[in-house]
């Protein structure tokens, strides 16, 4: 358990895994309410761009004619597995940063 709190209350790590837990809205609400917390701000920053480009995953490959099934269904896992291996990071309290949308994160939040 993480002895820091976010600005709305909940311990940090909690926090965090909430931005995961609940995908875009969790992501959304978090980074509007955190005020002081970076642990947070950054997983919600993290959560909200690896979701998203999941989701532009989904829709660009249901344009693709015979593939598109195929490459839906390996977006899906990927998600699946982004989601569970970010919540159990983050509710052990670690800063786990994913390729490409973790740099993006991290640069995001030096013009917060």
């Amino acid at each position: 358990m993480s002895p820091f709190k976010s600005s709305t209350g909940l311990d940090e790590n909690i926090a965090g895994a909430l931005c995961y837990f609940f995908g875009f809205i969790g992501a959304i609400l978090l980074l509007a309410l955190e005020k002081r917390s970076r642990f947070v701000m950054f997983h919600a920053l993290q959560s909200l761009f690896a979701f998203g480009a999941i989701v532009v995953g989904h829709v660009l490959s249901g344009l693709i004619p015979l593939l598109g099934p195929l490459l839906a269904s390996l977006l899906s896992l990927l998600g699946v597995a982004i989601w569970v291996i970010m919540l159990a990071a983050t509710l052990q309290g670690k800063w786990l940063k994913l390729p490409l949308v973790g740099d993006l994160a991290e640069k995001q939040m030096r013009k917060l």
